[in-house]
Formats: C-alpha cells, structure tokens, sequence
C-alpha cells in the first residue's frame, strides 16, 4: 500500500501519471469546506454531491479511454443530451434503453472510423459530430420536456441498503473500466498505443503487432457508451430530455482527468486518478454554489484551471 501511493507523488516509469497529488487536494478541500461551513459535511449536502458528481465521473472516465490513446472527443457531451432526448420520447423502455446505447455505439465506431480510416485529428472529427448530434437532438427535443420511463427514475433517485443509487452507478462505472483498462489486452494495448504516439513513433505499437486501428476505435467506442450512460443517469436525475444539459461536459470530462495526473499526450493515466479531478471539480463546484459564486465565474475559473494544468504538463512534441 506504501509502495502503491508513493507511486502517486513519482512519474518515473509510471503509466499512472500523479494522481498523488490530487488525492491530496481532494483531503485539503474536504477538511477546508469542514471548517468553512455547516452545510457541507450534513449527510443531504454529501448525498447531494454524489449525485451531482455522478454524470461528469462516468463522462470522465470515458474520456480517459481516448486521451490514453492520445486523442480526445468532444462530442461526449452532445450524446449525454443526445441520449436524455431519445429517452424522453414516447415508446416503452424495452425500446429506448438499448436505443440509447446502441446509438452512441454507432457515435464512437463513427468518430474512430473518421480518425482511423480517413486520418482526420481526433478534434476536428469528434467536434463535427458534436455538430451533427446537437442538430439532431434539437430536432428530437428543441425545449426541455417530455418523459422518462419510471424504471430509470427510479434507478438514479431510490436507495439500497441505506444508500442513494447514485452511489451503485459510480461503483458499476469505475469497476467496469477497471476490468477494461486493468484486466483485459485492450487496457494494455490502450496504453502501448498511446505511449508511441506521446514519444513521437507512431508505429511503435503496430510494430509489436498491436492492431493500432481497431483498439482506436473501440475506445471511441467506450468513450460514447460511457457519457451514453452518463445520460441515463442525468435524464433520471432531472426527469426529462434536455437540449443543453450535456453543454461543457466534454471540457470538464477533460480537465477532469488532467487533473488527475493524465497527460493529454497520451500514454500516461489511471482509472483512480480520474476519478479523483472529477471528485475536485464536484467539490470545487459545491464549494462555490454555497459561497453563491456566480456560475459564469465557475466555468472560467474551470477553464483557467485547465489551461494551467495542461500547461504544466511535459511534453516531447507538440499537440494535445
């Protein structure tokens, strides 16, 4: 256990980036919101900032599945409202639920198919498909309404055991993406992949006879299915489809996992350590709703936060 977070703090012949450090942030930020006010620690305000960290930790996670491979997709949070939208339409759950995800499915095959095939920068394509997906969700639900089928409603706002749900998505999540990152050929293949394409050879992988292409485009693939599920959660959360509910996801998906020690480079990240940046941007996000900070100035503040991560990040070329 010594060994292991010690790792945290070191980047030496490490994969998992330093996500030592925001573990520490995220101790500094419980014991300070403590301190600060009498709100924070009540057992509604916690429950309450599971369920708001939710979406962005499932999101994250997905976007933690391409930027290993040194890419990125900003069209997660457009299948968040995407898939909100196509669950408020009228026809039973049996039909929408596999809908939702076999439709992000064909969304991520799509984005890594363009990136692969036609060698279009991963920006330019997951950003025509936020395009593309935007218009069609505004066609499906151009305002906020519409109804969600009970069974979802009821898997995001019941409880279990004394717990809220909210608290058994987040454990599905991350031990679904552990399996896939930790315990299958693909989690390693994802990670040589973007280890060449961080130092700059491209071919390393393909040279070891790793099928480079195709795990690309599964985890385009995984990125989709995860903020599809992300917007499961949020269409349960707020009970009907929404147009805009998944604007900026894809950003705070992304800072969220800089800041848990991912290098946009590629090569370089951990499951724990995203799950960690997104528990800080849930944090960061309570703190300022009860100091009544204003939420423009929060999506700056995210925004410069970004940056300086990112800036500080070493890189051997230029790019992500």
């Amino acid at each position: 256990m010594i060994a292991f977070l010690r790792s945290g703090f070191s980047t030496r012949r490490s994969r998992n980036g330093l996500w030592g450090v925001p573990l520490v942030i995220v101790v500094l930020l419980v014991a300070v919101l403590t301190l600060a006010t009498e709100q924070f620690a009540t057992r509604e305000n916690l429950f309450n900032l599971v369920a708001q960290a939710m979406p962005l930790l499932i999101a994250a996670i997905g976007q933690l599945f391409v930027i290993i491979v040194g890419g990125l997709d900003l069209s997660v949070g457009s299948v968040i409202s995407f898939s909100t939208a196509i669950l408020s339409l009228d026809a039973p759950a049996v039909v929408l639920i596999p809908a939702v995800f076999v439709l992000a499915g064909l969304v991520g095959l799509i984005n890594g198919l363009v990136i692969t095939r036609l060698n279009v920068h991963p920006i330019i394509a997951t950003l025509a498909m936020q395009y593309i997906l935007l218009g069609i969700t505004r066609i499906l639900r151009p305002v906020s309404g519409g109804d969600i089928p009970q069974i979802i409603i009821s898997a995001v706002q019941g409880s279990f055991l004394g717990l809220p749900m909210p608290v058994f998505w987040g454990v599905i999540a991350i031990g679904l993406a552990a399996k896939l990152l930790y315990g299958t050929r693909f989690g390693l293949h994802l990670f040589g992949i973007g280890g060449g394409v961080a130092a700059g050879m491209e071919d390393a992988a393909r040279n070891f006879g790793i099928r480079v292409d195709r795990n690309i485009v599964l985890a385009y693939v995984a990125c989709s299915l995860f903020a599809a599920l992300a917007g499961v959660f949020l269409a349960g959360r707020i009970v009907s489809g929404d147009p805009n509910v998944g604007l900026l996801f894809e950003l705070d998906a992304i800072t969220a996992a800089a800041i848990g020690g991912t290098q946009l480079s590629g090569g370089v990240g951990s499951l724990h350590g995203t799950v960690l940046g997104a528990v800080i941007l849930a944090l960061l996000a309570n703190g300022m709703n009860m100091a009544n900070i204003s939420p423009f100035v929060q999506t700056a503040i995210k925004g410069g936060l970004l940056l300086a991560i990112v800036g500080l990040q070493s890189r051997k070329k230029m790019g992500l």
